[in-house]
């Protein structure tokens, strides 16, 4: 006998659906080069059954109608106009908590690449769950995002910034070039003037709190306040911190 049961679908709600199609319009217009394959080749990945491995299998996807040229192409020739893109997401309305807060989160996540030496700017990316110890490192690239949170249980991520860390790359530094951009985007879209709540900034312990308000003192909201989470305290004054991205594990005492 086949029971059935209620499940809570994944889809943004109704209301939501016409800013996402005037969002497909606006990234179209980012695409300078091979767009049609670009946008198909975006679709692609977005509607692909799990994660995708290779890039030539996202020509078995429905939504990519083109062949293997068409997408080699566009991966290789292929053009896009990163601050306009930017500047639209900054646009998109912004999910906020009580009393119309925005919470922006700050993260590092790794694209691991152990099976590509050839490739270029690998850095050995600190990630745990993977095996039986409790940590390993692993070659890859290592992203800085910074996205908009939500209240409710959601599967959707609004990503509004994202940069990849290099091997000359302090992340602290980064992150604060990342947030100031953020913030004058969010001001100039007319997301945040003064009198308005404040935006409060997530981070975990990796991070140097002190240092990144200091350097971010004069944006247009206060960045001291990102320290403020109480989960950040507690792992702040725990005797084994989590490493930040540009950090090693601590070693333990010789005896």
């Amino acid at each position: 006998m086949t029971e059935t049961k209620a499940v809570v679908a994944s889809l943004p709600p109704d209301d939501v659906r016409p800013e996402a199609s005037r969002f497909r319009g606006a990234f179209y217009a980012c695409l300078s080069a091979r767009r049609d394959e670009l946008f198909e080749l975006t679709d692609a990945v977005l509607c692909a059954d799990g994660p995708v491995k290779s890039p030539v299998d996202l020509t078995l996807v429905a939504e990519h109608r083109r062949g293997h040229g068409a997408l080699h192409g566009a991966l290789n020739r292929g053009g896009m106009d990163i601050d306009r893109l930017r500047t639209v997401l900054a646009g998109l309305p912004l999910t906020r908590f009580d009393g119309g807060r925005p919470v922006l989160a700050v993260d590092v996540s790794p694209w691991l690449r152990s099976d590509a030496p050839c490739s270029a700017d690998r850095l050995f990316c600190h990630v745990y769950g993977r095996a039986k110890s409790a940590s390993q490192f692993i070659p890859g690239w290592p992203y800085s995002f910074v996205a908009v949170l939500e209240p409710g249980a959601t599967s959707w991520t609004s990503i509004l910034d994202v940069v990849r860390l290099g091997p000359e790359d302090d992340a602290t530094a980064v992150t604060a070039v990342q947030l100031r951009a953020v913030a004058e985007r969010l001001v100039s879209a007319g997301q945040w003037a003064p009198g308005d709540p404040d935006i409060t900034i997530v981070m975990d312990a990796g991070y140097d709190v002190t240092r990144l308000a200091w350097v971010l003192r004069s944006t247009p909201w206060p960045i001291p306040r990102a320290g403020d989470r109480r989960s950040t305290a507690r792992n702040s004054a725990s005797p084994n911190p989590r490493p930040g991205p540009n950090q090693k594990s601590p070693r333990p005492p010789t005896p």
